[in-house]
C-alpha cells in the first residue's frame, strides 16, 4: 500500500471544488452506513436525505467525479464508496502524528475509526519528558526534542495538534519546518501556515457557543408564544363592554363613549 508522504489526493487537480471536498465525507459516511446493510444501489433523493443535502446539489457534486447514476435505479453503493474514497485519498495509508497526549490526544489515539478509513496513527508526541516512553494505545509516547526525526522516520504528511493554545503554533511551526503539510488543529487559537500547507481547525467550544445561540433563540420564540397565547387568553376572557345611555355623564362630567358593565 503507498504510503502519504509520495502520495497526494487528486481533488484539486480535476478542479473539484472545496465546498464539494467538504461534502465527500458525508456521502462516504452515508454510503459506507448503507454497505454495511448490504443495500445495492441507492437514489440520489435517498443518499442527499441520509447526507443532509439536498439532491440537486448531490448530483452536482458527483457530477464531478464523472458519476451519474442510472435513471430508475440510482447509483451503485459499493462503487460510489470506491470512487470517494479515491478521490479523498483513502485507499492509501496515510501516517498521522498527534502531538499533545493529554485527555483529548489519548482519546484521540484510542478512537478506532481511522485505521478503517485509511489513517494510521504513527506516532504519538508530547513535551512532558514524564510521559515519554509512557504507552497509549498500544504506541509509545515520545518526546517533542525529537519531533523532527519522528516525522521523517514515520513518513509523517499529516499531524494532529492537540496541545493548550499557548504552544500550538510552535509546534505548527516545527511540525511544518519537518516537512508535515497538513495538519488538524484542536488547540482553540488560529494558527499561521505558509502556503501549500493546509489547516483544518476543530473547535468544540465554538460549535457549542453556536448550539447555545440556537437554544437561546427557541427559548426567546417559545417564550414570545407562550405571551401570545396569555394575550389571546386574555381577550377571550375580558368581560363585554355596553354603551352608556344617553344622557347619562360620568362623575367627571364627561360622557364617556363605552363603560364596563
Amino acid at each position: 500500500m503507498a504510503t502519504g508522504r509520495t502520495h497526494r489526493p487528486a481533488t484539486r487537480s480535476r478542479g473539484i471544488p472545496e465546498a464539494t471536498v467538504a461534502r465527500l465525507p458525508l456521502y462516504l459516511r452515508a454510503l459506507t452506513a448503507l454497505s454495511e446493510r448490504s443495500v445495492p444501489t441507492v437514489s440520489s433523493e435517498e443518499l442527499a436525505a441520509a447526507a443532509g443535502v439536498n439532491s440537486a446539489k448531490l448530483r452536482k457534486d458527483f457530477s464531478y467525479l464523472g458519476s451519474y447514476g442510472t435513471r430508475g435505479v440510482g447509483y451503485d453503493v459499493e462503487y460510489l464508496v470506491y470512487q470517494i474514497s479515491r478521490e479523498l485519498g483513502l485507499t492509501q495509508d496515510w501516517p498521522v502524528a498527534i502531538v499533545g497526549i493529554g485527555n483529548l490526544g489519548a482519546a484521540l489515539a484510542n478512537y478506532g475509526g481511522f485505521a478503517s478509513r485509511g489513517f494510521r496513527v504513527a506516532a504519538l508526541i508530547d513535551a512532558d519528558p514524564a510521559m515519554a516512553g509512557t504507552p497509549v494505545a498500544g504506541i509509545a509516547v515520545q518526546h517533542t526534542d525529537d519531533l523532527d526525526r519522528i516525522i521523517s522516520d514515520n513518513g509523517v504528511s499529516i499531524g494532529v495538534i492537540t496541545t493548550p493554545p499557548g504552544a500550538a503554533q510552535q509546534v505548527c511551526d516545527r511540525l511544518v519546518a519537518a516537512g508535515v503539510t497538513s495538519i488538524l488543529n484542536f488547540a482553540p487559537t488560529v494558527l499561521s501556515v505558509p502556503d501549500g500547507v493546509d489547516v483544518r481547525k476543530v473547535d468544540l467550544s465554538i460549535e457549542l457557543q453556536i448550539l447555545a445561540f440556537h437554544e437561546q433563540r427557541k427559548a426567546g420564540e417559545e417564550a414570545a408564544a407562550e405571551g401570545t397565547a396569555a394575550v389571546d387568553a386574555g381577550m377571550e376572557q375580558a368581560p363585554p363592554v355596553r354603551a352608556t345611555p344617553a344622557g347619562r355623564k360620568g362623575p367627571d362630567g364627561d360622557m364617556p363613549a363605552v363603560m364596563p358593565a
